[in-house]
């Protein structure tokens, strides 16, 4: 069987046939068929192609039919509409397609070689260390895990960058206030204390600044030394991030992402090559100076009186912005890293911004045409009044309190179902369930759109959410522990309409990973899983599985068994993880 998911295999076949019918510059175009009846995969390609070429949509189709190479794989091929060619798998081949994903420890999902593998970095999560993750954080950490996960597991080499925020003029004030705090013996545990709360040593170290005047010039005059490399103030910095960090290293191991200290490479990173930067966009010709400042005027972005796009990499004080600092990280991610392909998981209200960094980059050589360069914008997360999610005061949403919130409400939905488990079963599935529910709420969503935060909807045991799909795999865990022993090893045969449908959804697993690797939408897999766990519940209906008998019985296990390890591969794509018993 070859390496490919079954609807590249269709796709090329498809393919071919259009070349031998005199079409080989009209694309395949095969995608699953939107009803039974039209079987259960559809070539929508060739009424295109007959248009192009003025001829009759039926009859061209007629002739790809003639040439398609399908035996053994399709048990019908039938022409509708005006051209539509629906093919229906046979089940003998549906049924060799289970066998070999039981036997791959990917699950039949091709994976990239050669001079297919890509280098992947990825820019996600990137929290401010001046404050604590916050609820904004959370789509561009769980999306970005995912994307991780996936391109990794499709065999992509990815490289993570947490680009966070380390650097600029509020560090000066910080650490003046954390130089107050700590005394000159700068003792550990007195700054991991005065640290405790980011966000209240924050809003007081804000308050001094904009009260006390004097407080406000030494603060900036701690930037100066920061900037200038002063011994003392940058270890009351590298103090301050460190205990930052672990802030962000607590919500990461309570979310279940992958990030790393490693994986750390902040705005502080660039600070000496900014300058580089900017003399070498005057070098080139494209900063000029305007104002006193540095700018660099795109055309492409002009306004509709024709004026140019000023992107400013040069303040008139001689101060960077983040625009700088986003072109030697561009700089840096293409000549150092060699990344081929560049993946930004960042709000989707700074489009504009990205476009207008790619075009800079491109035109000043910091990257090759071959490298392909995406911002992964997402939607804002909204509260039930439509406006972004705030707690009752209006205070922005703690990462940290909403995943202890999540946790909680699960232990009490979990102890009001099932009250007779053990106290230490209930946390640890509260833990499992609370955390699993927020990041497929999340990620089950268009990450382009916003979305309402919804206790109820996300913590529910039906429809398209993380307990659902838990669940599921938790009943099918169950039934093969009742089934005692049975043959590993045995053969599926699909004799019933509801295996055949079960085993069909099986067999399109792979084609929802490399849709998600290709277009970076997690919402492609949380759709594919749902839509797994629903012909699974179908399948229970209609076929006895621990009452059947003799190769029946071992072929339903089977089935049940590759449906527990999709649930389980899928669901740890997206970083959720599963439970035994629930």
């Amino acid at each position: 069987m070859p390496n490919q998911t079954l609807l590249q295999l269709l796709t090329a076949r498809v393919q071919d046939a259009l070349a031998a019918a005199g079409c080989a510059d009209a694309p395949a175009i095969v995608q699953p068929a939107g009803r039974p009846e039209h079987g259960d995969y559809q070539a929508n390609g060739v009424m295109a192609a007959a248009k192009a070429r003025k001829l009759n949509p039926r009859a061209l189709a007629q002739t790809v039919v003639e040439h398609l190479q399908l035996d053994g794989i399709v048990s019908r091929v039938e022409i509708a509409g005006p051209g539509f060619i629906n093919m229906t798998i046979a089940p003998d081949f549906l049924a060799q397609w289970m066998g070999r994903a039981l036997d791959d420890s990917h699950l039949a999902v091709p994976r990239v070689s050669g001079d297919g593998v890509q280098c992947v970095v990825i820019d996600y999560s990137s929290p401010n260390l001046a404050k604590e993750m916050h609820v904004g954080h959370l789509r561009s950490t769980v999306i970005g895990d995912a994307l991780a996960r996936v391109l990794r597991f499709v065999g992509h080499r990815v490289i993570a960058q947490n680009h966070v925020g380390d650097w600029g003029t509020q560090f000066g004030m910080l650490t003046a206030s954390m130089d107050d705090a700590v005394g000159e013996t700068a003792a550990e545990e007195t700054a991991v204390m005065a640290l405790a709360d980011l966000e209240d040593f924050y809003r007081q170290a804000k308050k001094r600044f904009d009260e006390d005047p004097a407080f406000a010039n030494r603060a900036r005059d701690y930037v100066v030394k920061l900037q200038g490399g002063d011994a003392r103030v940058q270890a009351l910095w590298q103090r301050f991030l460190d205990i930052s960090m672990q802030h962000c290293e607590e919500i990461y191991r309570k979310l279940g992402v992958g990030l790393t200290l490693a994986d750390v490479h902040g705005e502080s990173a660039y600070n000496d090559d900014l300058p580089v930067v900017v003399a070498d966009l005057e070098t080139q010709g494209l900063a000029v100076t305007s104002d006193g400042a540095k700018v660099v005027f795109l055309d492409e972005f002009a306004s509709k009186d024709g004026t140019p796009a000023a992107y400013i990499v040069q303040k008139q004080d001689g101060g960077y912005l983040y625009a700088t600092t986003d072109l030697a990280a561009l700089r840096y991610r293409s000549g150092t890293l060699k990344g081929d392909r560049l993946l930004y998981v960042v709000d989707a209200r700074q489009k504009l911004h990205f476009q207008q960094l790619f075009a800079l980059g491109r035109k000043a050589g910091y990257v090759p045409s071959r490298m392909q360069l995406e911002h992964i914008g997402f939607g804002v997360v909204l509260g039930d009044d439509g406006k972004p999610f705030k707690t009752r005061s209006g205070d922005t949403v703690k990462l940290a309190e909403l995943l202890a919130e999540a946790t909680q409400r699960a232990y009490d939905l979990v102890t009001a179902k099932n009250p007779e488990l053990p106290e230490a079963e209930r946390r640890e599935v509260a833990q499992v369930v609370g955390i699993g529910a927020i990041k497929y709420f999340d990620l089950a969503k268009n990450r382009s759109t916003d979305y309402v935060f919804d206790w109820a909807s996300m913590l529910s045991f039906e429809g398209n959410t993380a307990p659902y799909l838990q669940y599921a795999y938790t009943r099918i865990q169950s039934v093969l522990r009742r089934a005692g022993d049975w043959d590993q090893r045995s053969a599926v045969s699909l004799a019933e309409p509801a295996e055949r449908d079960l085993a069909l959804q099986l067999a399109r697993f792979a084609d929802a990973v490399l849709a998600v690797a290709q277009d970076a939408l997690p919402n492609y897999l949380c759709a594919y899983l749902y839509e797994l766990a629903a012909a699974l519940m179908r399948f229970y209906e209609a076929c006895p599985v621990l009452n059947a008998s003799g190769e029946v019985r071992s072929s339903r296990l089977q089935l049940c068994r590759l449906t527990a390890q999709t649930l389980r591969t899928g669901l740890g794509l997206l970083g959720i993880d599963v439970l035994e018993t629930m």
